[in-house]
């Protein structure tokens, strides 16, 4: 969960159980035939994009924040959101930082003494990506001895120079996916970052200056023979964009793998990206009767939330130590 403060005039969600709270990811373990497979037991930590206005509002902040008293600097939104929380609020009292990194603490204290070695993944799409690499740099700062990874789609820079250094510095792993044609992960700092970046030699190692993290992996959306070539560039962001031209990846010189498993109607989910020929509606995804049910007396109404469906707020005695940030 995850608590954000805005501006009086955003409109804030109108869900039935929280005004103030957002789902924003989930925990899960590797199964035992996944464990044996790769030699250790992984634990991996899935962060969503952004869903909500008052995200958006986060992502589209450009100011840096510093972590501590120290040089290293992050954007003030990600941050925002990461660590935010809210004293009157249910489900917030814990920022999603808190709450994360104590269930990644009982985990690995979990399947340790059990004597099982233990790994840790961090994913995410767009904000996602951006709390994953803040969520990795909260893991290895508290478990140095961690094999942490970080696997990013569309994720825009989330730091300064001393932030990629002292990711470096504490071993974490990046894979960084990028579509050439999406803007995201240009930014912040579209225009001055990526001019500046490309001299280095000269601007040196300003802290004030946004600087991306990892391996990049650039995917092409003219590689794809299945995707229009006038696409709507807001369409580029999205995550079934990327897992299609990652399905049909092979290397910068080959063509689109002929054998891709991942059905091209996802794409079209909630995108018109699609070439007509594959006559696939645009946007085509919808909930079944679009969330109602039909109850007892024949009339289509919104279902009631079950109990067992309400999160349950975590304690804050339940954390035993402060987390890093």
């Amino acid at each position: 969960m995850s608590h954000v403060d805005v501006p009086e005039w955003f409109e804030r969600s109108h869900c039935t159980w929280s005004k103030d709270s957002n789902w924003m990811g989930y925990v899960a373990v590797s199964g035992d035939a996944e464990t044996t497979r790769i030699g250790r037991r992984d634990i991996l930590v899935a962060w969503r994009g952004t869903v909500a206005p008052t995200e958006w509002y986060s992502d589209l902040k450009t100011s840096l924040q510093c972590l501590g008293k120290t040089n290293i600097k992050v954007q003030s939104g990600f941050l925002g959101v990461y660590c935010s929380k809210g004293e009157f609020t249910r489900y917030n009292k814990l920022s999603a930082s808190e709450q994360v990194m104590e269930e990644i603490r009982r985990l690995i204290t979990f399947f340790r003494d059990r004597g099982e070695e233990v790994s840790l993944t961090l994913c995410g799409h767009s904000l996602g990506g951006a709390l994953a690499l803040l969520n990795a740099y909260d893991a290895a700062t508290y478990f140095p001895d961690l094999f942490i990874s970080v696997i990013s789609y569309a994720a825009p820079r989330v730091g300064n120079i001393h932030f990629k250094e002292k990711l470096n510095e504490l071993g974490v792993k990046t894979l960084r996916i990028v579509v050439k044609q999406d803007i995201v992960p240009k930014l912040p700092g579209f225009i001055l970052n990526t001019i500046l970046n490309k001299f280095t030699a000269i601007t040196g190692r300003l802290k004030w200056i946004y600087r991306h993290v990892g391996t990049q992996l650039k995917l092409n959306m003219l590689h794809s023979p299945y995707l229009r070539r006038d696409p709507d560039y807001t369409g580029c962001h999205n995550l079934e964009i990327y897992l299609h031209l990652l399905d049909g990846y092979v290397s910068k010189t080959s063509k689109f793998r002929w054998n891709a498993r991942r059905d091209v109607a996802l794409v079209n989910k909630s995108t018109n990206m699609l070439i007509t020929e594959l006559k696939i509606p645009e946007c085509w995804y919808e909930r079944p009767f679009k969330g109602l049910v039909l109850n007892q007396y024949g009339r289509w109404v919104k279902p009631g939330r079950q109990a067992e469906h309400i999160p349950s707020p975590l304690s804050i005695e339940s954390c035993q130590e402060p987390p890093p940030f």
